[in-house]
Formats: structure tokens, sequence, C-alpha cells
């Protein structure tokens, strides 16, 4: 903290000079008016978190502007892409559209939470966004999942693999997919389609653009939720999402 500090006045230092250099003062004036602001610094050093709160507003603020034009831009994406494996009431007056990795232990431990309140909202929409970024078996394992959706087992398939315990490998993968009832041959012939790694690197590139930067993360309304979070707090953030907006 005191490390921070220090860099903290001595941008301000910089930044005062900075000032003077482009204003044309003379070297004597500008050596004087540096130590007023050096001293001034030194005397009242709360103007320096007030300076820190106020960056740290403006960089919130512009990051949020950035985020929604985002979501505008990335509408289509997000809710109508064909390959987006959906479940819940199609037409719900709520969506959450959930980033996840196989190989996350968050996203194995908010599942049941999130399972709970589809049970529970029978006007929710959930869109299931495969991010696979934890290595080569997280991609193997999106794309079984994926290709599990041409036998109708997304939903079924997506629960077992979250279920497993332990180092993820392709081996588990298949025999998860063995286990609910998939058929393999045709599981490993749609997983060699090309649309499927196309659908993949799009859904990066996606999260990418939103900011997303882990998993799990939860978009809910305009709203990007990171990390995993309790059944209450996702009911209480879809309700915000419900209310009227203006």
């Amino acid at each position: 903290m005191k490390l921070f500090s220090s860099f903290c006045f001595a941008t301000l230092i910089v930044a005062a000079t900075a000032i003077l250099s482009a204003a044309q003062v003379s070297a004597k004036d500008k050596s004087a008016i540096e130590e007023i602001v050096r001293q001034y610094i030194l005397e009242n050093p709360e103007v320096i978190t007030e300076a820190l709160e106020r960056l740290q507003e403006r960089e919130r603020l512009a990051q949020e502007k950035a985020q929604q034009h985002a979501l505008k831009q990335s509408a289509a994406a997000l809710y109508q892409h064909p390959m987006t494996p959906e479940h819940g009431n199609p037409k719900g007056d709520a969506v959450v559209v959930e980033f996840f990795d196989y190989q996350c232990g968050y996203c194995k431990r908010v599942l049941p939470s999130l399972m709970e309140v589809i049970d529970s909202d029978k006007n929710l929409r959930v869109i299931w966004k495969e991010l696979p970024i934890l290595g080569p078996v997280s991609r193997f394992a999106a794309r079984a999942a994926m290709a599990s959706d041409k036998q109708g087992k997304y939903l079924e398939y997506h629960i077992a693999l979250m279920a497993l315990r332990g180092r993820l490998t392709e081996k588990r993968v298949m025999e998860t997919a063995k286990s609910v009832g998939l058929d393999i041959g045709r599981l490993i012939e749609d997983m060699g389609s090309p649309k499927i790694d196309r659908y993949l690197d799009e859904t990066l590139r996606l999260a990418e653009a939103l900011g997303i930067n882990g998993t799990p993360a939860f978009l809910i309304g305009n709203q990007l939720v990171p990390g995993a979070i309790s059944a209450d707090q996702l009911r209480q953030i879809i309700a915000q999402s419900r209310e009227p907006k203006g």
C-alpha cells in the first residue's frame, strides 16, 4: 500500500509537471509550483485517495459503457444463434446466459443452484454458452456436449459432465456420454463437424468482447455477473432484470 501511494504521489507530480510544460512556464516558476503541489499533497494526502476513487469510477463507467455497447452489437450471437443449446421457457420474460467450462470447479459448484432456479421458475429462459478456456480437454468436452445436442441429450449430458470430480480426460468424457445413453459412433462423427469448432471460436470472441475473462459468468438482462453465486442471488438478479426500465 505504501509503494502504491508513492506511485500515486509520483504520478500526480509528473502530471503537474506535464501541465506546466504544456503551459510553457519558466523553469524557475515551474520548480516553485512543483514544490507547492508537493507540499500540498504531503499536507493533504487524502487527495490521493480521492483522485484514485475518481479514476476508478471513471474507468468503471467507461467499462460499463463499452460492455453495454458490446451487448447491443452481440445480441444475435447471444440470444438467437441456432447452435446454442437452451433450456426452460423459450418465450420466458427473463433470460440467463451462462458461459462455462467443464473443468471449472466454480461452474460445477453453481450448477445445482442454477438448476434449482430453473426448476422453480417456469418463465425463465436459460442459454448455455460453452467457453472451453481451461485447456484441450475442455475443448474436447465442449465439442462432445455440442454434438450431444444432435441426439437431444444436451442437458442430461451437461449435468453428467459437471458432476464429474477430479481431472477430466477424453476417456471420462466419452464414458460419461455412454452412461447417459448417447450413440458414441454418431457422437464422434458429429464432434468432427467444422461448424462446432467455428461456433466455439465465435463464443470465445464473444466472451472477449463482453469483457468475460473467466468462468462461470452469467449475463442476466443487461447485468454481467462473474463467479459462482447462490440460488437466492440468482433469483434476486433475475427479479431485477424483470423490473420495468425507465
